[in-house]
């Protein structure tokens, strides 16, 4: 009897975070050259998100340092950087493998990275195309950053200009976290 409450319990759970989960969570993705598989809705529920498409040929990758140290200054706040590598712009490794090492050994990369997948255009990514309907805008270029706070909406986006260190963006990064604490 004892062990049908726990089955029941979890079920119970397991329905009632996928009702409370906000649309732009309701995506399970692979981690970056991995088979493991990350469920947004309950890793990243209840948290302040940017998210970014990435490529590692690109003059604006050395913006992985910044993001790597917001990431690192706000985490504990409950702040995720998610990166999401993407060809759509024809700078970006075919082979995974390259494009970890990139950034896990040149910029020391420890926040989330995830599969390659398409931010724009015919076979964009579902959850591409949601940033891009909730936003009203997609992609204009690599590093182009979304900001979605706690309840999952999406509050901003950045152009691929907008560097990691501008005082602006920090500035509405922090307010964004702080409004849901």
């Amino acid at each position: 009897m004892k062990k049908l409450a726990v089955i029941m319990l979890v079920l119970f759970s397991s329905s009632a975070l996928a009702d409370s989960c906000p649309s732009l969570l309701k995506f399970v993705k692979r981690k970056l050259n991995s088979q493991e598989t990350v469920n947004f809705c309950e890793s990243y529920a209840n948290k302040t998100l940017l998210i970014v498409n990435t490529a590692s040929y690109c003059g604006f990758t050395p913006q992985f340092e910044g993001l790597e140290n917001l990431y690192a200054k706000y985490k504990d706040q409950g702040f995720y950087v998610l990166g999401f590598p993407s060809h759509d712009f024809k700078q970006e490794d075919g082979d995974e493998g390259k494009t970890a090492e990139l950034c896990e050994l040149t910029y020391g990369v420890k926040f989330p990275m995830f599969e390659p997948i398409a931010v724009r255009g015919d076979d964009v990514d579902p959850l591409y195309r949601m940033l891009a309907e909730k936003s009203g805008t997609t992609p204009k270029w690599n590093f182009y950053k979304y900001l979605v706070n706690a309840k999952g909406e999406v509050v901003d986006s950045f152009s691929s200009m907008t560097k990691p260190e501008d005082e602006d963006f920090i500035k509405t990064i922090e307010a964004t976290i702080h409004s849901t604490q």
